[in-house]
């Protein structure tokens, strides 16, 4: 079959077109599927530059952890799933199990749904991941409830962007960042409440003016870096304040002064660890999810389709940043 294969360490030039074998059911409860769209992730240029995840990975590997597509066989086992169901899923892409960006993958039954029914391939590849990390982060570390505020950073971003429409769904006031005029008349037809243009705007005062100088009382971080730093003093005191990245070098000290709790979001965790009851609690969002989608209420915007062979400019333009929405893999 063919596959995007990370032949090596670097820019978006080690990322190869290959002939590969095609992957088998090796276990009863294994479904095979025919992928049909592969989401674009900014952890898969990461780890293109950086390095496998997994202790001990060896290249070649095939990327990407969201795809969409057809189940075509079934395990004696598996009995969630007939051939010809559509699915989706977050799976691989780590260095030891197979990721999507290919022609077929294989997994258990366990970590798939049904598409929602309204999704194209191409949609429903462009999901998962970012309806994962933003649920935990809104819902599971910043415990987000109906009437509070929330500041998403970066809200016409993958993530941002489904942060926005769950925040509302949950009855929350929603305040954002972006980058122009166009995102803000974008995230305003998610549903966002405010959108501050930070090229145009100072965030800090804006903020305090929306908030009648209390701040927001949850801040989600998709950025990470200065974001981070500048989002501290924008949570309300006694807020959280939940990120995406790392912080590096951060002085802590007006946090503490707040008594913010501090939450870190990283999805993968349950694949990294093999954490099965965590994975079990990631596919329930993605099945509430799919009530969501299916209802109308929530959208997944895809700003960008690439084929297959043009995966490295798929990075490319991830890495560029300021991409709206998602950026996808048609197979």
């Amino acid at each position: 079959m063919k596959a995007i294969v990370m032949t090596a360490v670097g820019d978006s030039g080690v990322l190869a077109l290959q002939e590969i074998a095609e992957p088998q059911i090796s276990h009863a409860t294994d479904i095979k599927v025919r992928l049909y769209a592969a989401g674009v992730n900014p952890v898969d240029t990461k780890i293109r530059r950086n390095g496998l995840l997994y202790p001990n990975a060896l290249l070649p590997a095939v990327l990407g952890f969201d795809g969409a597509g057809e189940v075509v066989a079934v395990g004696p086992n598996a009995d969630q799933f007939k051939v010809g169901d559509k699915v989706w899923f977050c799976h691989g892409g780590l260095g030891r199990e197979q990721g999507n960006y290919a022609e077929y993958t294989v997994l258990d039954q366990r970590w798939a749904c049904r598409m929602p029914a309204d999704l194209s391939y191409v949609e429903a590849a462009a999901a998962p991941l970012v309806l994962i990390t933003a649920f935990g982060a809104l819902f599971a570390r910043g415990g987000l409830q109906a009437g509070q505020t929330v500041l998403v950073q970066a809200g016409a971003g993958g993530v941002g962007h489904v942060a926005v429409q769950l925040a509302k769904l949950a009855g929350a006031r929603v305040i954002t960042t972006v980058s122009s005029a166009e995102k803000a008349e974008f995230v305003k037809s998610l549903g966002a409440d405010e959108a501050i243009i930070y090229s145009q705007t100072d965030v800090a005062d804006a903020v305090s003016q929306l908030t009648s100088q209390q701040g927001a009382d949850l801040v989600f971080d998709t950025i990470g870096g200065d974001t981070f730093k500048a989002s501290i003093p924008l949570t309300a005191y006694y807020g959280r304040l939940v990120t995406l990245l790392e912080p590096k070098a951060v002085d802590l000290g007006e946090a503490r002064v707040r008594n913010l709790l501090l939450g870190f979001e990283l999805m993968l965790t349950p694949m990294l660890r093999d954490l099965p009851a965590a994975r079990d609690r990631y596919v329930a969002i993605l099945k509430q999810c799919a009530k969501f989608i299916d209802a109308g209420k929530l959208s997944i915007h895809v700003s960008h389709v690439l084929p297959l062979a043009q995966a490295s400019t798929a990075h490319d333009l991830l890495e560029a940043g300021h991409t709206t929405g998602k950026v996808v893999l048609s197979i």
